[in-house]
């Protein structure tokens, strides 16, 4: 499998919209955060404590979901950046006179001691450079038999803009986004076990250009290193505008643009020892094995 996929991310440029500080979480991410939050109701079992990785961009609102589903569980939050982590505490951290910060059960905004048992990444995937490496990460951080929810956009996300920029003789509007099955791959290579793919369309409609492109700019950037290479100017915009408001009109008059979703999850298995002229086995994994051989 090929170790340099997504191919068509700038690592700069995916560091710099990294270290981009928003108000709130983008309207689609909290969604897809509810929809995600919904197939916990399939995993039967009940984690002891869990990592929200990425929440600013993620969904703030889906903590809330979150915690309610599992009360007894610490919760642990990861934000990269200095400046985001403090907006992100400022959003969910318990106000000091409520009753639930005194009695421990608010988020923890350091980096857990130990490995937790669910690690929740709402639509981070498709904008890292290094998804293998996010992946990997993910894996250090779980507890054997934990297990990963995550989501993130698909190959059809954009496509009536893709075919717009192409009909016009423009770079990509986008760089490529990741199909499902190569994420499944992924996982595996990462040592994961019975990743569970599926995905969802999901159209969303517009009053304007200016609606649509201002929506766009709230839930990524173009990572694309094949991307227009300086600013445009105002004619330019124009023209966009103007393309944007003929193409993408439905008979409502309505602008559509469609957005694949991919969602997935998948369990951290016990780790397979290797047998070799000479093997040396840590006493503690050893005794985990024993025990599942044990076991009925």
């Amino acid at each position: 499998m090929s170790t340099q996929r997504p191919p068509t991310i700038d690592p700069q440029a995916a560091q710099r919209w990294a270290l981009q500080l928003s108000e709130q979480s983008p309207w689609l991410h909290e969604e897809v955060a509810r929809r995600m939050e919904e197939r916990l109701a399939y995993i039967v079992r009940t984690p002891a404590s869990w990592l929200h990785w990425g929440p600013l961009q993620g969904g703030l609102q889906a903590q809330a979901s979150l915690a309610r589903r599992y009360p007894q569980a610490r919760c642990f939050v990861q934000q990269g950046h200095e400046v985001q982590a403090l907006r992100v505490r400022q959003h969910l951290q318990q106000s000091w006179w409520k009753p639930q910060r005194w009695l421990g059960s608010g988020p923890q905004f350091t980096a857990p001691t130990e490995p937790v048992q669910m690690l929740w990444a709402n639509m981070a995937l498709h904008m890292e450079a290094d998804p293998q490496g996010l992946i990997q990460r993910w894996h250090s951080a779980l507890a054997v038999d934990g297990f990963l929810m995550f989501s993130c956009l698909g190959p059809d996300t954009l496509r009536e803009l893709r075919t717009l920029y192409a009909e016009l003789g423009w770079p990509e509007p986008s760089h490529a986004f990741t199909d499902m099955h190569d994420w499944g791959d992924m996982l595996v290579h990462a040592g994961f076990a019975e990743p569970v793919m599926d995905m969802e369309h999901i159209t969303l409609s517009y009053s304007s250009a200016d609606t649509l492109l201002s929506e766009l700019r709230g839930l990524g950037r173009n990572l694309h290193p094949q991307r227009f290479g300086a600013l445009r100017g105002r004619q330019w915009h124009q023209a966009l505008r103007r393309a944007l408001e003929h193409r993408l009109r439905g008979p409502d008059g309505r602008l559509y643009l469609t957005f694949e979703v991919v969602y997935g999850h998948a369990f951290k298995p016990h780790p397979k020892l290797t047998v070799a002229s000479e093997t040396r086995v840590p006493l503690d994994e050893m005794r985990r094995s024993l025990r599942q051989i044990k076991s009925p």
